[in-house]
């Protein structure tokens, strides 16, 4: 069932159970206007009463005038319209006057009288603004964005508008625009056809118009990656799983019936390899890679992390099929897991989890942690991701391999020229960041003084840092201890 019909059967029911004020964040304020007044028709066979700063009441109760530029007032109309006829209120924009005393007053004398009246009052809003006090007597709900349906609908319309008769390209584009609203739908496509860009050739313009959205909502970054798995050093057992699944999302797979891959955690401590894994997968797989900072999603305002983490999963979809990478996922649960706020931490891994586990697009998760440990056991249980991969520290053919990645990129005709294997002997313990960071120190060296670099200046630069393996060495055993019980693979 699609998300359109999922929205309208809750809000029917919210209706239906004299739930308090309805509380729905859209940026498609007309859209969500024109499915209430179909709901209202269905249900109560009526017209809503919608409510803007600027116009106060369209189809205005008993004539009122007075609502316009005016909140209170509005509000107040809803309790004076004593009817057996049920009614339902829009207020749109309402968000932005929330804090004022008056109005939250309102709101609480105005949600117990809710409860026993025909009235029932939406408010729509772009985002989730609601003062503490009032967060008990708002329902909040997400508007979705267009499903693949609605989108057809408005692009034969366009293409009738347009004079078009390439229907056959309908099915590409309708697929490009899921996750944009109507409206973007409608400017995107009309710059199409004013840049005489071809419908066969349009698709990109759309997948880079797509990007930039995402990069709007400042949740999901892009990552334009070109690593790929020739780039990493060592980690032969993931690199052989992620080969053997290159081509999960493609048709032919689906026709196979091969489920698409969920997603895998990366364990280790930092420097090994983790984020560049989850760059290199993006290149291997041809996907786009965009990264989710767990820690913007909890924000100050009650109720605004739920609806982050609701947008972040949205926003996800409309990239399908892509990687998400999730990094530091135990840094940002583990600083908030002790701390006072009300249970949105356990609400905002909830709604991940649930995702997690229940997501049917093609989106695969790559999701990083330095610290196994500070995991909730319900992130790490089978079903969330399809494996959990330990990196480990490079041993000495892996190291072998990553000091011949980095000096071939820097020196590609003379690299041979270094003595890669007592490098590999004397850096044990280091991880792949640590040992580009000693070469770089290296051409620094020579760079100073005005000459090649050379390997005694690795050598060097060697014996001047200090492993961090030194200072997480109890973690590293414990991570490894995992890995011989079989709990988790060694990658």
């Amino acid at each position: 069932m699609n998300k359109i019909m999922n929205f309208e059967q809750e809000l029917k029911i919210l209706l239906s159970s004299h739930s308090s004020i309805i509380y729905i964040t859209t940026s498609e304020e007309t859209r969500l206007e024109y499915i209430i007044n179909n709901i209202s028709k269905k249900l109560f066979n009526n017209s809503i009463y919608s409510w803007d700063l600027i116009n106060g009441y369209t189809n205005n109760p008993n004539n009122i005038q007075e609502t316009a530029r005016n909140p209170l007032a509005a509000l107040e109309v809803c309790k004076s319209l004593n009817s057996k006829t049920p009614k339902i209120f829009l207020l749109k924009d309402y968000h932005l006057f929330l804090n004022e005393p008056s109005i939250i007053r309102t709101i609480k004398n105005t949600t117990t009288w809710l409860k026993n009246s025909n009235c029932y009052i939406i408010i729509s809003a772009t985002t989730v603004k609601i003062p503490p006090m009032l967060y008990e007597h708002m329902y909040i709900m997400s508007f979705p964005l267009p499903n693949s349906k609605e989108i057809e609908i408005e692009l034969k319309r366009l293409f009738d508008i347009m004079k078009i008769e390439d229907n056959e390209y309908i099915e590409n584009i309708k697929y490009a625009y899921k996750g944009f609203s109507i409206n973007q739908i409608r400017q995107s496509f009309s710059k199409i056809i004013l840049s005489k860009i071809s419908l066969e050739h349009s698709l990109k313009q759309i997948e880079y118009e797509k990007k930039q959205i995402i990069q709007q909502e400042d949740i999901l970054d892009f990552y334009a990656s070109n690593k790929n798995l020739n780039t990493i050093g060592g980690l032969k057992y993931l690199k052989r799983w992620l080969k053997k699944r290159n081509n999960a999302f493609s048709k032919k797979a689906k026709a196979y019936g091969l489920p698409s891959p969920k997603g895998i955690l990366l364990v280790g401590i930092q420097g090994t390899g983790k984020s560049l894994s989850a760059k290199a997968i993006s290149t291997e797989w041809k996907l786009p890679l965009f990264k989710l900072d767990i820690g913007k999603i909890f924000a100050g305002i009650i109720g605004e992390s739920e609806q982050r983490i609701r947008k972040a999963i949205n926003l996800s979809e409309k990239c399908a099929p892509c990687i998400i990478w999730i990094d530091e996922i135990d840094k940002a649960f583990a600083k908030y897991n002790n701390s006072n706020d009300s249970g949105t931490t356990n609400r905002v891994m909830g709604s991940l989890l649930t995702w997690l586990a229940e997501k049917n697009k093609d989106i695969f998760i790559v999701a990083t942690a330095n610290n196994l440990l500070d995991l909730p056991p319900e992130l790490i249980r089978k079903g969330r991701f399809d494996e959990i991969f330990f990196l480990d520290l490079p041993k000495f053919e892996e190291r072998l391999q990553i000091f011949q990645i980095h000096l071939q990129k820097i020196r590609p005709f003379t690299w041979f020229n270094y003595d890669i294997k007592y490098f590999s002997k004397i850096t044990e313990n280091f991880s792949g960041a640590e040992i580009e960071q000693i070469i770089i120190e290296a051409m620094y060296n020579g760079f100073n003084q005005n000459r090649e670099f050379t390997s005694q200046d690795i050598i060097e630069s060697s014996k001047s840092l200090i492993p961090l393996a030194f200072t997480y060495q109890e973690q590293i055993n414990q991570l490894q201890e995992w890995v011989y019980s079989g709990k988790i693979r060694i990658a």
